[in-house]
C-alpha cells in the first residue's frame, strides 16, 4: 500500500514522503519555542504571504487528492437542496415559479409551494453559485470558501496573539478543517459561517486597540454573513458581541456602524423570505416546518404537525426527526443530558494531540479576554442545545475560537512540550493525508472526524454516467422499493423544464402518463435505486385505463389544494 510509486526521479512513494516530512519536523523539534518565535515571527510578519500560505495550502493539498479522491458526489437531501439554491441564484432569482406538475418533484428540504425553492438561507448557496460561475463547478465554491476561512483564521489570530503563533494557528486550521474535513468535501459546507466568525472575532480586539471605522465595518460584515448562513446562531453571535462591548467598554457608536454594515444582509434575508414564502418575516425554513413538519422544532416546543400530504420518503424523515426531538418538551434533566452527550462532538474542532495542551488554557482564564472566549463558547453550546440535532457546522462561527484556545494553551506550555504537540499534529495530518493519497480505503474506517467522499456507494455516478450517454432530453422516473429509506433520488435544477434530465417520483402508471404527455419530447427512463447495483432501464408504460384529457396547454395552471395531513403512522422498526 505505502509502496505506491509516484513516478518521481528519486523513486519515493507516498509513505516515503510522509516519513521524510515527519523526520524533518522532528529534526526541528528540539529548537523549541525559540525557533517558533524567532523564525515563525519573521515569516508571519509578512502578512500577505502568510494569508496566501494559510489559504493556499489546504486548497493545493485538496487539489492534489483529485486523482485519487475526485470532486465529491452530492448524495444527500442537504447537498441537493443547497445545489438547487445555488442554481436558483445563478439564474438571478431568489425563488422559482411553482411547477404545474410539482407533485412529481416532491423531495426533502425543498418547497414546491408557494414557490419552488430550497429551504436554506443564502450564504452557502452564494458560495456554490460563485464556484459554478467562475470555474464551472459548485464544489469550487466550497474549496475557495475553505481557503478564505483558513486565511481569515490567521488574520483573526493576529488580533489576539503574536504573528508567529497566529501563523501556527492558521496552519492548524488547515490541518483540522482543510482537505480531509467534511466541510471541504460536502456541499453544505461550514466554511462560510466560519469565515463570518473570523471577521467578528478578529474585528473586536482591533476595535479595542485602535478603534478604526474599518474594523467596525468588518464586524458588521461578519454579523451579516452569519445571518445569511445560520440565522439562529447569528443571534447568539450578536449577543456575545454586545457582551464584549460591555466588558471592554468600547464605544457603542462602533456597534451602530457595524449594524449599518450588516443591513445589506438583513435586506437580502427579507427579500428571500418574500420571494420564497410570500411573507417578509417568514423564513423558508419555517414554511417547510409548517407544510412538511421538518426541520424539527426547538426542544422547548411540541413537534409540528404537517399540513400537507407527505410522500413516503418525507414521512420517514418526519418520523425520524420527531423521534429525535421526543414526544414532549424539554426538562432541565433532558437538556443537560443532551448537553453532556454532545461533548464528544467537540473532538471535531481539535486534533487529538491538542488534548495534551488544552488543560493549560485554564491558566489563561485569569485574563478577561480569554474568560470572554470561554463564555462565548458556552453561549453557543447552550444555545444550540435547544435544537434536537447537532452538526459541527451549526457552531462553525466559533471554529476560530477553538483554534485560539489551542494556540493560547500551546503558548502557556514549555517550548519543548509545545513543539512535541505540534509535531504530533503534523504527523497525524500527514499520515491520514497519505492514506487518502494512496487510496487506502481499507484504513479510512479508522479515521476520526475526517471525511473525504470515497467512491459511489449508492451507485448514483454510474446511473448519471449512463444517462449522459443517451441523446436528447430525458425524463427519469424514480421507483423505490418498499424497503427504501431516507436516500432521496429526486432532485432537479432551478429551471426544471429547461434541464436536460428531469427526475420525477413514480406515482403509478396513470399519473406517470400525465407527466409523459407534459413532456412529449423527452425519452422516459426508469431508475430503481434499491436494486443492487441500481438499475436504469427504458420506462415501459403499463396498460391502464386513463381518461383521455388533453395535455395542459398552459404550464401555469391552477394549483391543486394543499391537503391537511391528519394521521401520522408510527415509524416502523
Amino acid at each position: 500500500m505505502f509502496l505506491f510509486q509516484l513516478g518521481n526521479p528519486i523513486g519515493f512513494g507516498a509513505g516515503d514522503f510522509i516519513e521524510l516530512a515527519v523526520a524533518a519536523v522532528l529534526a526541528l523539534l528540539f529548537m523549541g519555542r525559540a525557533w517558533i518565535e524567532r523564525v515563525g515571527s519573521a515569516i508571519a510578519r509578512r502578512t500577505g504571504w502568510c494569508l496566501l500560505l494559510t489559504g493556499g495550502a489546504p486548497l493545493a493539498l485538496r487539489l492534489g487528492l483529485l486523482a485519487r479522491r475526485g470532486v465529491p458526489t452530492p448524495g444527500g437531501a442537504d447537498d441537493f437542496s443547497y445545489l438547487l439554491l445555488a442554481d436558483t441564484l445563478r439564474h438571478f432569482r431568489l425563488a422559482n415559479p411553482v411547477h404545474p406538475m410539482h407533485r412529481f418533484f416532491e423531495t426533502i428540504f425543498v418547497l414546491q409551494e408557494p414557490s419552488y425553492a430550497s429551504i436554506f438561507p443564502l450564504g452557502q448557496g452564494i458560495a456554490l453559485a460563485m464556484g459554478r460561475a467562475l470555474f464551472g463547478s459548485p464544489w469550487a465554491g466550497v474549496t475557495l470558501s475553505m481557503a478564505i476561512f483558513c486565511a481569515a483564521c490567521y488574520w483573526m489570530l493576529r488580533g489576539w496573539t503574536t504573528p508567529g503563533w497566529a501563523l501556527v494557528g492558521g496552519l492548524l486550521a488547515g490541518m483540522e478543517f482543510g482537505p480531509l474535513n467534511q466541510w471541504m468535501n460536502t456541499y453544505w459546507g461550514g466554511a462560510v459561517s466560519a469565515t463570518a466568525g473570523c471577521l467578528v472575532f478578529g474585528a473586536l480586539p482591533r476595535l479595542r486597540e485602535r478603534g478604526r471605522t474599518r474594523d467596525a465595518v468588518l464586524l458588521g460584515a461578519g454579523l451579516g454573513l452569519e445571518l445569511l448562513t445560520r440565522p439562529f446562531e447569528s443571534s447568539l453571535l450578536g449577543l456575545c458581541v454586545v457582551f464584549y462591548f460591555a466588558l471592554a467598554r468600547l464605544k457603542w457608536r462602533w456597534l451602530s456602524i457595524a449594524a449599518l454594515a450588516a443591513l445589506p444582509a438583513v435586506g437580502l434575508t427579507l427579500a428571500q423570505n418574500r420571494a420564497v414564502t410570500g411573507s417578509w418575516t417568514t423564513l423558508p425554513y419555517q414554511a417547510s416546518r409548517y407544510q412538511y413538519g421538518v426541520p424539527a422544532t426547538f426542544t422547548t416546543q411540541a413537534n409540528p404537525i404537517p399540513h400537507r400530504e407527505l410522500t413516503r420518503q418525507q414521512q420517514l424523515d418526519y418520523d425520524l426527526q420527531s423521534a429525535v426531538h421526543g414526544a414532549g418538551r424539554d426538562t432541565v434533566a433532558t437538556f443537560f443530558k443532551r448537553l453532556g452527550y454532545r461533548a464528544r462532538f467537540y473532538r471535531f474542532f481539535f486534533l487529538a494531540p491538542l488534548y495534551l495542551a488544552l488543560p493549560a488554557f485554564l491558566w489563561r482564564l485569569r485574563e478577561r479576554r480569554f474568560a470572554w472566549v470561554c463564555a462565548t463558547l458556552g453561549v453557543f453550546a447552550l444555545g444550540t442545545n435547544f435544537y434536537p440535532y447537532f452538526y459541527p457546522h451549526y457552531i462553525a462561527a466559533v471554529a476560530c475560537l477553538f483554534i485560539l484556545v489551542s494556540v493560547a494553551a500551546l503558548e502557556k506550555l514549555n517550548g519543548q512540550v509545545a513543539a512535541i504537540v505540534l509535531t504530533l499534529c503534523a504527523a497525524h495530518f500527514l499520515f491520514w493525508y497519505g492514506v487518502h493519497l494512496c487510496a487506502a480505503d481499507e484504513l479510512t474506517r479508522y479515521e476520526s472526524w475526517d471525511y473525504v467522499n470515497i467512491g459511489d456507494p449508492e451507485g448514483r455516478t454510474n446511473i448519471e454516467r449512463q444517462l449522459a450517454q443517451e441523446p436528447g432530453k430525458l425524463l427519469v422516473f424514480v421507483r423505490y422499493s418498499p424497503r427504501h429509506v431516507f436516500h432521496e433520488w429526486v432532485h432537479n435544477d432551478a429551471d426544471i423544464d429547461g434541464a436536460r434530465v428531469v427526475w420525477a417520483g413514480d406515482l403509478g402508471a396513470a399519473e406517470n402518463e400525465t407527466l409523459r404527455r407534459y413532456y412529449p419530447d423527452r425519452t422516459a427512463w426508469l431508475v430503481e435505486p434499491d436494486a443492487r447495483p441500481p438499475q436504469l432501464s427504458r420506462y415501459e408504460a403499463e396498460k391502464v385505463v386513463v381518461e383521455q384529457t388533453p395535455a395542459p396547454a398552459v404550464k401555469h395552471q391552477k394549483q391543486r389544494p394543499v391537503l391537511r395531513f391528519e394521521e401520522i403512522p408510527k415509524m416502523r422498526n
